[in-house]
């Protein structure tokens, strides 16, 4: 009788098992948040714990979308890419997800997988710019170059002045030849952003494939002028004045970006490129010893494009290795 006095005054008593949920509820909330914090604070190790405990207590998806995030900001793409596809069947009509899993998958070179993905966003909203996009890249990494112009320009109908879709389509339809339409791409950009100087350093290549040598050279020192940072603008710039026999300048040019970078190893091969056509294999030689120290990976990749430079820059490669 006692007791049923005190639960009805007090009310209904609370069973183990609700008591139990209730608990982790809170433990869930307190991970969860935790886990935010610390993510904002670059305690990523931290929040790592905390989100993957949160979910040991409960398949939450919003926890899951931050967990995916973190694994991807860490390089863990494998983990991410799990969780993504989890998400991606618990919540299917989310396209936030199939981006999500598309950047993934473009990030681990994955195209056809990508591609399955970005069609599902395109599924999910056929009037969405972004989703063409990223099924125009896909078709890039296919290297599908018809159907890569083609989702571009549904793209671009859907939003004109998308310029990553204009610079992948322009650079598409430079590497085609198709060098009318390649240039009208590249004159939208800059009339919208005269300094964009993605739009600048195309605009150079699309000129040096035309021969237009001057254009090019001006181009590419604009760039550098509005950026002296930009790396591409002084190998891109260097790589022009080697292909003109200029080797001095182009010697030049690259003693100015190893000045700003010290570490920028395709610069020193093309230095050492430079150096060893202007006679002087010691110079040459250190240069690609440096270029390898730095980047094993790249300079076995740039070697292997300047095999028709003769015996004599294989040998010196040779030597290096």
């Amino acid at each position: 009788m006692a007791s049923f006095f005190k639960s009805f005054f007090l009310g209904k008593t609370e069973t183990p098992e609700e008591a139990k949920a209730k608990n982790e509820k809170k433990n869930f909330d307190i991970l969860k948040f935790d886990g935010l914090r610390a993510q904002r604070m670059g305690r990523t190790d931290y929040a790592l714990s905390c989100f993957t405990q949160a979910l040991a207590i409960e398949k939450e998806f919003e926890t899951m979308s931050y967990l995916a995030q973190l694994y991807t900001q860490l390089s863990e793409l494998e983990k991410a890419r799990e969780i993504l596809e989890e998400m991606a069947q618990m919540e299917p009509e989310i396209i936030s997800t199939f981006f999500q899993l598309t950047h993934v998958c473009y990030m681990q070179e994955d195209y056809a997988a990508m591609k399955t993905n970005a069609q599902k966003a395109v599924e999910l909203e056929q009037e969405n710019a972004t989703a063409y996009l990223w099924l125009a890249k896909a078709e890039h990494g296919l290297k599908d170059q018809m159907n890569t112009i083609a989702h571009l320009t549904k793209a671009i109908a859907l939003k004109e002045d998308y310029t990553e879709a204009l610079l992948l389509r322009a650079e598409e339809l430079l590497s085609m030849q198709v060098y009318k339409e390649a240039s009208e791409d590249i004159e939208t950009i800059l009339q919208q952003s005269p300094d964009d100087e993605a739009a600048l350093l195309l605009k150079g290549r699309w000129a040096e494939a035309t021969n237009q040598i001057a254009a090019a050279e001006e181009s590419y020192k604009q760039v550098s002028e509005l950026n002296p940072f930009n790396e591409q603008a002084y190998l891109l710039l260097g790589k022009l004045y080697i292909s003109q026999k200029k080797l001095v300048e182009a010697i030049a040019t690259f003693d100015e970006a190893i000045e700003l970078n010290p570490n920028f190893a395709a610069a020193y091969h093309e230095r050492g490129r430079a150096k060893l056509l202007n006679g002087d294999k010691e110079g040459s030689v250190e240069d690609m010893k440096m270029s390898l120290e730095l980047n094993p990976r790249e300079e076995a990749a740039l070697s292997g494009q300047f095999n028709n430079q003769g015996e004599k820059f294989d040998n010196v490669l040779g030597f290096v290795h």
